[in-house]
């Protein structure tokens, strides 16, 4: 009752006019920003975080507007995955498999309204999971010292991104450099300058919005100079006619278990630190495709295909808020960034988030709810209105999402040297992105890189040096455990899955296009 009661108390602080209006307009720019091919959340947030201090919100507001733009944006990738067989983002992917089959049969509109409704559903379950599953993730606070901690920081390095990396090594590089950049500036506990190589400016370290718009927003628009527009005409092409856009209640029929279990699926997946919406995505599709046997007919417009990817993918966003507010370890590239806004409003994620800050996190939550179906509402009758989004030339939204970018990079720091260390940061991660190596670990390293350094000198210091403290607990070694089990085993599962999905491919059995 104690939870029902909390969330009561969220509600109060949701349905204030101001926080009903940052949901609205929240959702409405997420979905118009997934269905954008190549930005997704992960852009999106990014590019709003400048604009949101600037705006001067309280800590309660920014955070329904940025996780209202998350929740969008995941509904909003499957539009483009339907319309032009392009994912929006790539827990999108998919959703082309069956969508885009289904928009050539000239059921553009009712494989959107399902894919709208499944990721309500998707939504639905994963915020009634966080209602009941991080609350009791508190009691976990008594357990936690500083030993317990580092092994948690550890936990998430070798976690976010392993589960869905083929290659590790490129994690662990992309990893060491953000733990790298979170040591520039003067130590805290000697007053000695560190990697600052004499130049004033890093004294007070690099701030991480620096290099989550750079590498997120700005490499984006360095890709699409290199192609010329290239990759990206196709959201110039002719849309797809919409069609009849409510289903038959047959169709919602057929699907209904489809959406349960790709939502089960994709909560669970979307609370593993590092597996998020990619992960949810493909295990409920996999799965349903299994369930259903041969009678379905998955990858030729089955509308079962379109359900349970949604639902997984959108269920996994709302999962991976769970370790992000309860542990304080992003369970996503997305929650990184919003672990990010957090902090900068100097709120500290983790196990005493919900005794210190709990209208904050029963309002945040309250919110998701309020979003949920908000989003249901604008997307099922809207779907015409978000699709002529596609017809929006990348040579005009480029040059707009770098201009958004730098104007509130400036108007929070009044700094051209942070101006140019965003740009060095946007060039990284178009290297990056060119080399596949992952950017999510970099901005992970920059912002636990700080509280990782302080929690193990905590440790070291307790012990007066012995190393043991750091694996003393049985807490604190489970979670070392789990950091190396994390870690090693994507590179068998990726060993084993690979040649069997080619023997997939090879036999025409592929859950592939």
């Amino acid at each position: 009752m104690d939870t029902l009661q909390a969330l009561a108390g969220g509600f109060a602080v949701a349905l204030t006019w101001e926080n009903l209006l940052l949901a609205l307009v929240g959702c409405f720019l997420g979905t118009l920003i997934g269905a954008l091919p190549g930005l997704g959340p992960s852009n999106g947030v990014a590019i709003l975080i400048p604009v949101v201090f600037s705006m001067g919100l309280g800590a309660t507001p920014a955070l329904i507007l940025l996780v209202s733009v998350y929740y969008g944006a995941m509904y909003g990738g499957r539009i483009s995955s339907i319309l032009l067989n392009i994912p929006g983002d790539e827990p999108a992917m998919m959703t082309c498999l069956d969508g885009y089959p289904m928009a050539r049969q000239g059921k553009a509109g009712e494989a959107l309204s399902i894919s709208g409704i499944a990721s309500f559903v998707g939504a639905f379950v994963a915020t009634w999971g966080l209602v009941f599953l991080a609350p009791q993730l508190v009691d976990v606070a008594l357990l936690f010292g500083p030993a317990e901690y580092f092994a948690m920081f550890v936990l998430a390095f070798a976690t976010l991104g392993g589960i869905t990396s083929s290659n590790q090594a490129k994690a662990a590089f992309a990893a060491a450099l953000g733990l790298a950049l979170a040591f520039v500036g003067v130590d805290g506990q000697t007053g000695v300058p560190r990697f600052t190589f004499g130049n004033v400016h890093f004294y007070d370290g690099i701030d991480f919005l620096l290099p989550i718009v750079g590498m997120f927003a700005l490499s984006e628009v360095l890709v699409f100079i290199e192609e010329r527009g290239k990759a990206h005409s196709h959201t110039t092409a002719a849309v797809t006619d919409i069609g009849k856009v409510i289903p038959p209640m047959s169709m919602v029929r057929q699907t209904a278990p489809s959406m349960a279990r790709g939502s089960i699926l994709g909560f669970v997946a979307g609370v593993l630190p590092g597996a998020g919406a990619s992960l949810g995505s493909f295990m409920a599709y996999s799965l349903d495709k299994k369930a259903v046997g041969k009678k379905g007919y998955f990858g030729k417009g089955d509308p079962r295909g379109v359900a349970a990817p949604e639902a997984g993918n959108n269920a996994a966003a709302g999962g991976a808020l769970v370790p992000m507010l309860a542990l304080g370890v992003p369970g996503s590239g997305t929650t990184a960034v919003l672990l990010a806004m957090l902090m900068a409003l100097n709120i500290t994620p983790g196990p005493l988030l919900f005794t210190n800050s709990p209208d904050l996190v029963w309002g945040l939550i309250a919110a998701l709810f309020i979003g949920n179906f908000m989003l249901l509402a604008l997307n099922v009758p809207m779907v015409g209105l978000f699709s002529r989004v596609l017809r929006i030339p990348s040579y005009y939204l480029m040059p707009a999402v770098a201009m958004i970018s730098f104007i509130g990079i400036y108007a929070l720091t009044n700094s051209t040297f942070d101006l140019m260390v965003m740009i060095a940061f946007g060039v990284l991660g178009w290297v990056f992105r060119k080399l596949s190596i992952p950017m999510v670990p970099v901005i992970l390293g920059v912002l636990l890189g700080e509280l990782m350094e302080k929690n193990l000198r905590r440790a070291l210091t307790i012990s007066d040096g012995d190393l043991s403290i750091l694996y003393g607990s049985p807490l604190a070694l489970g979670l070392l455990i789990l950091a190396v089990a994390g870690f090693v085993l994507p590179m068998f599962i990726g060993k084993f899955l690979r040649p069997k999905r080619a023997l997939e491919e090879a036999r025409g059995d592929g859950t592939t296009d």
